[in-house]
């Protein structure tokens, strides 16, 4: 029987084998670790264990059982009789307190910081939805992933099952790169060759589990504690909290309807874009500017990490080349997901690394993952990429995203609300951005309002990193072409009530 007490540690500190044994047994009794109705092992088999004589381990028993904690039945054995914790224990036992790295207490310094900012804005709803009736329901504009009613889950199910059945058969267990699953890595070069005109292979390219991974690993390896590094204001705010848990100086770049505003950035060692799609605006960065800022990461020996999320869903004009594209100096890091045209729990994105950056990104994976994880939904998605179910999904998706978009972009328009929300124009992603003409405090009185309607969007303000804008951004994938029309139905009777 398999019986483990601290008897070693209370050994160290009592006089007697026997108090040794008693302290041991009472400790793991009153703490929980013995429940009440637990049987305990034989007075010869304990003894054993302990290496001890069976005439101490009686003498224990017969303790614990004198003071109410075990309870000995002839022919049955002996039982904790123990029900309840003891407060006789030091109050710090088992909570030693973690001295963490200066590292670690940024990261928790960060998460803190996030909390106040999202608690922050949080308080610009201070009241919820009161309407109990029955056919009321609150249209969310908020941003959320792809629409899954019109996902082809059928054959994405076939996908994996195969999958599954062959990953888990003999011979398939095997170890894969830490860099991902190979035939998806040349999958992956071959779209971005064909779609985005990127020239890469297998080796260049790396699987991640979101862009989030990527931008982490990438600050960490490329900046210390004090370097200076540019994000986007407003901008995705995963690349604040990585910058930020790796206490860095951030510089920000403001935004206009053109994209990122540039600058001759001195001791700048990097530079995070959202170039083919800004988030959260939706601005495409100009030719102008593209070649200005490869310009400056060549001048500077900086490194310039695009993050190109959802430009697959590029509605009307022709795509433009990425950053990635046109560099001919090895200074851009690409980085793109899938999250915005497979299921959320995928979540699974890619990195495309200049020479110069492949190997000590892919050590650093290794480090936290030896071996490829997600194996069978690294293998799946390959399969749907070779075998041209991923393009066919996204054709019939720009279709049905297209629509939504115009519809909201129509709808948000017209009216008194085309006077209070100005649209950034955009003819990619799955929202859209408006800046709000007037005050925050009448922002803040209108998104109130709506809320209580039964309309809500996401508040743009939570982007910027400094001097917060009253914004809104209206996510549509999700909604149906009914739903966007009654949630801005509603916003012009909030408008027209409040008189703003």
């Amino acid at each position: 029987m398999d019986f483990i007490v601290p008897y070693n540690r209370h050994r160290a500190q009592t006089r007697t084998e026997t108090d040794a044994v008693y302290q041991a047994m009472r400790e793991a009794i009153v703490t929980g670790r013995l429940k009440c109705g637990v049987r305990l092992p034989s007075t010869r088999e304990l003894a054993a264990s302990l290496s001890l004589s069976r005439g101490t381990v009686n003498q224990v028993y017969e303790m614990l059982a004198a003071e109410g904690y075990v309870e000995a039945t002839i022919g049955r054995g002996t039982f904790v009789a123990y029900d309840g914790i003891s407060l006789n224990l030091p109050s710090n036992a088992n909570h030693a307190e973690a001295v963490l790295s200066e590292w670690g207490q940024r990261i928790v310094g960060t998460a803190e910081t996030v909390r106040r900012r999202n608690s922050m804005n949080s308080l610009l709803v201070t009241s919820g939805n009161n309407n109990n009736s029955p056919h009321f329901s609150t249209i969310s504009f908020t941003l959320q992933g792809p629409d899954m009613d019109t996902f082809p889950m059928t054959e994405w199910k076939r996908i994996m099952y195969a999958q599954v059945r062959e990953v888990y058969s003999h011979g398939q267990l095997g170890e894969h790169d830490a860099a991902g699953y190979l035939p998806l890595r040349e999958a992956i070069a071959r779209m971005l060759g064909r779609t985005r005109g990127i020239q890469a292979d297998a080796a260049d390219i790396a699987i991640v589990h979101g862009s989030m991974q990527a931008i982490f690993l990438l600050v960490h390896l490329l900046l210390q504690p004090g370097d200076r590094a540019v994000v986007e204001n407003p901008g995705y705010g995963g690349t604040l909290r990585a910058m930020m848990s790796a206490g860095v100086n951030i510089v920000t770049a403001e935004i206009d309807e053109s994209g990122l505003i540039p600058h001759n950035w001195d001791d700048v060692k990097l530079l995070l874009v959202t170039a083919g799609r800004q988030f959260p605006t939706g601005a495409v960065l100009s030719m102008t500017r593209r070649q200005h800022l490869l310009r400056w990461a060549v001048q500077r020996q900086s490194f310039i990490v695009e993050d190109d999320y959802d430009s697959e869903f590029r509605h009307r004009s022709n795509p433009v080349e990425p950053l990635k594209s046109l560099d001919t100096e090895g200074r851009v890091v690409y980085i793109g997901s899938f999250s915005k045209s497979m299921p959320f729990a995928l979540r699974m994105g890619y990195v495309v690394l200049p020479t110069g950056l492949r190997h000590a990104f892919q050590q650093a994976q290794q480090m936290a993952e030896p071996h490829a994880s997600g194996l069978v939904e690294q293998q799946a998605m390959a399969a749907f990429l070779q075998g041209g179910g991923y393009e066919k999904h996204l054709r019939r998706m720009k279709r049905i995203y297209a629509r939504r978009r115009e519809l909201l972009q129509a709808s948000l328009s017209k009216g008194k609300l085309a006077d209070r929300i100005k649209l950034f124009p955009a003819d990619a992603g799955l929202h859209l951005f408006a800046e709000w003409q007037g005050s925050m405090e009448q922002y803040k009185r209108f998104l109130s309002a709506c809320k209580q309607a039964g309309v809500e969007w996401t508040d743009g303000a939570s982007y910027y990193v400094t001097d917060p804008r009253p914004s809104a951004c209206f996510g549509f994938a999700h909604l149906n072409e009914e739903r966007i029309e009654l949630g801005v139905q509603r916003m012009h009777q909030v408008l027209k009530q409040l008189e703003l």
